[in-house]
């Protein structure tokens, strides 16, 4: 690993250097400033030429500031000769318009992948994309991980009763249903009616919740909006308790109220994205150590895949 050279933008310190540590691994030196006007100005620090360059910044709130970070960084690397970049972006912002939907409106997950392309990335390491197809968008490798091996094992370890997983909208059928072998509990799903930018209503759910544990899977959590109606329906349905469980905290304001123990027992999260003080129902586990393999095997040559076999 001596030709592996880890560098963290200011996203998320904290998992970049869990990650270092995972490797066994100091983080590079990156000095990474701002103009008086705002601007982002930075100078790489140590000697990249001929090394495979790992860049982690994941592109959560403030988004604009971290992606324009992520890409001058690209450009930075990219004219300093080394080997390889790959942009580790353990959230991918930008997602959730990933196509055209109603007329007249970007793709936004597309246009950052150009971007992240043009900028210098040969290489995209992310973790539970919005939506699968956005690798396609893409003409570089990307290897796609899921934080379902992380949440599965804490689910296990509580011993559950009579879980269900369920679904929160008819696109998550496929996550949920991967959980529900695992944790070999049946599945439901929500039927819910997106009626604004942040607002859904649910309709009815499909299966029986009647008496059981329900575990809501998700990607991310923004609002809260979507797994607040799942809950309160899956309540009305009988669950005798629901537990969140979502990759990406993107949480927005006045979120750990909404989230409150009145209708979750437990909201379980990853630090893909830093969050600050979180109330003692949330979990927050780390998947430092699945990424770390991850640039491990991607240096070294080796099945990514296989990790999740």
């Amino acid at each position: 690993m001596n030709d592996c050279l880890i560098f963290s933008g200011n996203a998320n310190l904290e998992l970049s250097r869990k990650i270092a540590e995972h490797l066994g691994k100091d983080l590079g030196k990156i000095n990474i400033y701002r103009f008086i006007d705002g601007e982002i100005c930075l100078q790489i620090e140590e000697n990249v030429r001929g090394k495979d360059v790992f860049i982690i910044q994941p592109t959560c709130p403030p988004v604009n500031e971290n992606l324009m970070e992520l890409l001058i960084t690209l450009d930075a690397f990219r004219r300093a000769s080394p080997k390889r970049v790959t942009a580790v972006l353990p959230y991918y912002g930008y997602a959730r318009q990933d196509r055209k939907d109603k007329p007249r409106v970007p793709i936004t997950a597309k246009l950052v992948a150009n971007l992240l392309v043009s900028a210098g990335a040969d290489r995209i390491l992310t973790m539970d994309l919005h939506a699968p197809q956005i690798q396609g968008f893409f003409d570089i490798p990307v290897d796609h991980l899921f934080a379902a091996p992380v949440i599965v094992n804490y689910l296990k370890g509580k011993n559950i009763k009579n879980p269900v997983v369920v679904a929160p909208d008819v696109g998550g059928v496929k996550t949920a249903r991967a959980f529900a072998k695992r944790l070999n509990a049946n599945l439901a799903i929500v039927d819910k009616r997106r009626i604004g930018p942040d607002q859904v209503e649910t309709v009815h759910v499909i299966g029986d919740v009647k008496n059981c544990e329900a575990i809501i899977i998700d990607d991310l959590i923004s609002t809260g909006n979507t797994m607040i109606e799942a809950a309160h329906k899956l309540l009305h349905e009988g669950a005798s308790s629901v537990y969140g469980a979502c990759t990406h905290a993107v949480f927005s304001n006045n979120i750990a109220q909404k989230l409150n123990t009145s209708i979750f027992k437990e909201i379980i999260i990853t630090d893909t994205i830093a969050t600050g003080f979180l109330p003692s129902h949330f979990v927050k586990l780390s998947v430092s150590g699945l990424l770390a393999e991850a640039i491990k095997r991607i240096h070294l040559e080796t099945s990514v895949s296989s990790l999740f076999i």
